[in-house]
């Protein structure tokens, strides 16, 4: 039969890998005039050279054709790689959206930490990187979803756009319940050790604040991700580029924005309407099953059900860590507050979009657990991974390189602004300056690590890398800031900025 491979090959040991996709038949080196749809196969040989043989599904064309597409020589050069400048001003104008939005939290952050419920509750500080930390957690992960999809073409498809829209909104609400009612006993519990008194209505208003805060801010920011991605493919732009910065510029300010309000307005109800924080709680609950049976019918959700907790359960612990130093910094240095979401901000984003990019290219060219031809080292040097020529190095560099520039950009607002307790002298930028450079750093070269060693374990970094990696930005992010303030007051820095 035309087409088989002759014994020869067979004999040679050659690697044919088979991969099956529906996809429309007109390509490069067809016939002019001829259209077809079905199904196509492909073989790929050690020379990464694809043999495609189209089935035609039409009854009067039984016929086989094969034809010759040159695929990269590596997954460095693969579609995601594209022109430095093009990703540097895709990525960089929803970087400075998205700094906007964190100076909004920060600004937030810095006026509602006088409020009563927040001097008189305390552990509202523990919730505040772990319920911020859930735009990594759901958010950015679905952003990574979707724009995947996205790129391999699946979103095309009205009726798939259908499926996968309704299974994820569905998914990432019933995670944001149950993180943040975790987030909340975590909260109660790291409050309670080091004092060892409970107050039971305290604990109603963590847990009901927390998971109401969680379940509207999901919501809202999932719908605005779908509206992202879907039109960023209408006008050809990458959504790896553009709908994580953006989730992280609206998660920030919309996440602590509700939190302040519900907590507060849960704090006056004490003592007054008790019945308040139990109903939220109980309506909360009672619709957390349905989310979860509607994420399990729908097949492109129900893997991220069944195995997605352990990377989200484990951020919020890994963030919660970050609220602890936050409520404990606080209470010393006044200033934090106002700089602690835009440090925590810039890292998660930057580093969301190198990790979605990764992830892009590595589903482009295979499945997990599967390592396409010239992919990278998993465990390469620091140097390496920073000033290689791979398109993924060219990537960590740009954004390395939106670092200053963008705290610089985003200090001067604040400054502007006259918020906070902060002024801006020249040590205190530049000590600023050296955490957050360091905490990027960091954050770009793990994220290499860690998304490689997922898709090696079979593991698709999709759905797990990203919550890891904004939670050891938050983390890293609140105790490198407090390493700096704690600095700055030691050599001398003792004005209102550092609490003194």
């Amino acid at each position: 039969m035309a087409g088989r491979p002759s014994p020869g090959n067979r004999k040679s040991g050659r690697r044919r890998r088979k991969h099956k996709a529906r996809m429309s038949n007109k390509g490069d080196g067809e016939e002019e005039g001829e259209e077809e749809e079905g199904e196509q196969l492909y073989t790929m040989d050690d020379d990464d050279t694809v043999q495609l043989v189209v089935n035609s599904e039409h009854p009067s064309r039984k016929k086989i054709k094969r034809k010759k597409l040159q695929m990269p020589n590596s997954i460095e050069e693969d579609s995601v790689a594209e022109n430095v400048w093009l990703t540097t001003i895709q990525v960089f104008v929803p970087f400075l959206v998205a700094g906007l939005g964190m100076v909004g939290a920060g600004l937030v952050l810095d006026v509602v930490q006088h409020w009563d419920v927040f001097r008189v509750v305390t552990e509202v500080f523990i919730l505040v990187p772990a319920l911020l930390g859930l735009k990594g957690n759901l958010e950015m992960t679905l952003a990574s979803r979707l724009s995947t999809q996205a790129n391999l073409g699946i979103m095309d498809s009205r009726k798939e756009q259908w499926k996968l829209i309704a299974g994820n909104m569905a998914l990432i609400q019933c995670q944001a319940i149950v993180v943040g009612s975790l987030a909340a006993i975590a909260a109660v519990v790291m409050g309670w050790i080091p004092n060892g008194e409970f107050e039971f209505d305290h604990a109603l208003l963590l847990c009901a604040s927390s998971m109401l805060t969680a379940s509207l801010a999901s919501f809202v920011l999932g719908m605005i991700m779908v509206a992202v991605i879907l039109f960023s493919r209408w006008v050809n732009i990458n959504p790896d580029n553009v709908a994580t910065p953006i989730a992280a510029s609206l998660g920030d300010l919309t996440t602590l924005a509700l939190l302040s309000w519900i907590a507060s307005m849960l704090f006056e109800a004490i003592g007054q309407n008790h019945w308040l924080a139990p109903a939220i709680i109980l309506g909360c609950l009672f619709l957390t099953p349905l989310w979860g049976y509607i994420a399990a019918s729908n097949h492109y959700t129900k893997e991220v059900l069944d195995s997605g907790w352990t990377p989200v359960i484990s951020s919020m612990v890994i963030s919660s860590a970050g609220g602890l130093i936050l409520d404990f910094t606080v209470s010393n240095f006044k200033g934090i507050a106002v700089f602690q979401p835009v440090i925590n901000g810039v890292g998660g984003n930057l580093v969301a979009v190198q990790a979605s990019r990764i992830s892009t290219s590595l589903h482009q060219r295979g499945h997990p657990g599967y390592f396409p031809p010239g992919t990278p080292a998993l465990c390469l040097s620091p140097f390496a991974a920073f000033c290689g020529s791979g398109s993924h190095s060219r990537t960590a560099r740009v954004l390395l390189g939106m670092v200053i520039p963008g705290h610089l950009i985003f200090s001067y607002t604040i400054s502007y602004l006259h918020a906070g307790h902060t002024s801006f002298t020249a040590i205190f930028m530049l000590i600023y300056l050296a955490a957050a450079v360091l905490q990027v750093i960091l954050l770009l070269y793990i994220a290499h690590v860690m998304t490689l060693w997922m898709w090696k374990e079979g593991i698709d970094p999709d759905n797990s890398a990203i919550p890891y990696l904004t939670a050891i930005g938050d983390l890293l992010g609140t105790g490198l800031l407090a390493l700096a303030f704690q600095l700055l007051y030691l050599i001398g820095d003792r004005d209102s900025d550092v609490g003194d």
